[in-house]
């Protein structure tokens, strides 16, 4: 295995991270950062790259992920949260790979909010739902459901729930593209390390 398939699983596994790290900061708090949440959505989008770190722009970009990374799926019940809302969007990505309907679903719907965006800005409240609607009607279906933990108060919110199915959505894509680069359930347990090392290297470079 050479050292690009490493970095490119780890470009894509952070995206993962960010996703989820998201996730937990708007079940808790009802807010996220703005830049990190801009680049999750916007990875929706990205689906003829040209490269893997293209989907997400530049290796700052997924600072928030790459930490996520580091810090990792410790024993921490932070840590075994991060962990289990990463087997969910793993379990999500072989549902939608063996669901040839499920994935031209998908694709048919990005195309939709591609052309949405002629008119929405991507952090429109409306371009949100229509992102969350889209994990809805397709991904929900077919995958267990995901038990986001967080702030009861602030999961009442409808746009807290857009923003968490958005990224649930954008969590979804980061593991089809750690797929498609190579990413298999037995790196989580065996390539854990590498792929932590290499995102310290990432890191240090910032």
């Amino acid at each position: 295995m050479g050292n690009n398939a490493l970095y490119d699983r780890t470009i894509a596994f952070a995206g993962i991270c960010q996703a989820v790290a998201l996730v937990q900061q708007i079940a808790k708090n009802g807010e996220c950062n703005t830049d990190a949440f801009k680049i999750a959505l916007n990875a929706i989008m990205s689906t003829s790259p040209n490269s893997t770190l293209s989907v997400y722009g530049s290796e700052t970009d997924l600072k928030i992920g790459l930490e996520c990374l580091v810090r990792g799926i410790d024993r921490s019940p932070r840590g075994s949260e991060v962990a289990r809302y990463i087997i969910s969007l793993i379990a999500i990505e072989r549902k939608l790979r063996n669901s040839s309907n499920a994935m031209r679903q998908l694709s048919e719907r990005i195309s939709i909010l591609e052309r949405q965006l002629d008119h929405f800005e991507l952090l429109h409240e409306q371009m949100i739902g229509n992102l969350a609607s889209v994990y809805l009607d397709v991904i929900s279906p077919i995958s267990p459901r995901i038990q986001v933990m967080g702030t009861p108060s602030v999961l009442q919110h409808k746009l807290n729930q857009h923003k968490v199915r958005a990224l649930l959505l954008s969590g979804s894509r980061s593991t089809v593209l750690w797929r498609q680069v190579g990413g298999k359930r037995r790196h989580l347990i065996f390539g854990r390390r590498k792929m932590i090392q290499q995102a310290k290297i990432l890191l240090d470079r910032m």
